[in-house]
Parts: structure tokens; C-alpha cells; sequence
């Protein structure tokens, strides 16, 4: 997925638009937390609907974390041979609880790639989001 760069910079700034279409194009990325003033960081599968995010996990320190402290960030990003690309997203967690929600995530198809048991479903609201698109290329000389 190419974008124009204009006046030649390999380095992009994307719009909200450009870095949602990215994610919903993208299933995987990472989970950063933070409890007590320490970040811890989780790969995770991932879908996208109606501009939030939705993962599954099981009980242990990310579910916990999540629990303690809501604000996170989530990164995921993309790398082929002439182009790269990364989305940061601000957001809050929340754990689903009630069955209306359940029934609703569920309804996306959202797996886990790891077999094994997956029970809690978070949902992650975004407060900010940003992007970036590079060129990837030699370094120029000096």
C-alpha cells in the first residue's frame, strides 16, 4: 500500500484515516501497559470495528494490568521490501462483561492464535492515533 510523499521525504506523517485503514487491514501488533510505573508490552492478535480495538486473553499479568491500569497504548505495524509502516494508538481498556457485548464481539471472529483458552475479551477505545509511512532506501550521503 503505497502512499504519496510529497516533495520526495521518505518519512510520512498519515492522517487518522490513513492509520485506521492500516489497522483494519492489520491483525496483530502490540499491547503496551503500565502499573506502578512499569510497561510491560504483549504481542497480540487483534480485530477492528467501528473504530475500537478487540482482543482476547486469559487471566494472568495482562489482564491484571489492564484491571489496575486502563490507559494503554497499541502498536502495530507493517514492513515489505520498499515500504514500512507504524500506528500508535492511544487509548483505554476495558474489560467486556455483560452479554450483549459478548455477543457482539463475538460476532467478528476474532481467534486466538495460540490453543489455548481465551475467556476474556478487552476492548480498547482510542484517544489518540498517529502514523507513520517510510520509504525505505540507502542512507543518502552526507
Amino acid at each position: 500500500m503505497m502512499f504519496e510523499h510529497p516533495d520526495e521525504n521518505p518519512v510520512l506523517e498519515l492522517n487518522d484515516e490513513q492509520s485506521w485503514r492500516l489497522l483494519e487491514e492489520t491483525r496483530h501488533g502490540r499491547l503496551v501497559v503500565s502499573v506502578a510505573g512499569e510497561p510491560d508490552i504483549f504481542p497480540v492478535n487483534y480485530v477492528s470495528s467501528k473504530d475500537k480495538l478487540y482482543l482476547r486473553t486469559a487471566p494472568g499479568n495482562k489482564l491484571a494490568q489492564l484491571a489496575i491500569n486502563s490507559a494503554v497504548l497499541f502498536e502495530a505495524d507493517g514492513i515489505l521490501s520498499d515500504e514500512a509502516w507504524s500506528v500508535v494508538l492511544r487509548g483505554k481498556a476495558r474489560i467486556l462483561n455483560t452479554s450483549a457485548e459478548l455477543a457482539e464481539v463475538e460476532e467478528l471472529g476474532l481467534t486466538s492464535w495460540v490453543p489455548t483458552l481465551k475467556d476474556f475479551y478487552v476492548e480498547i477505545e482510542p484517544m489518540s492515533i498517529s502514523g507513520r509511512h517510510f520509504q525505505l532506501g540507502e542512507q543518502p550521503e552526507r
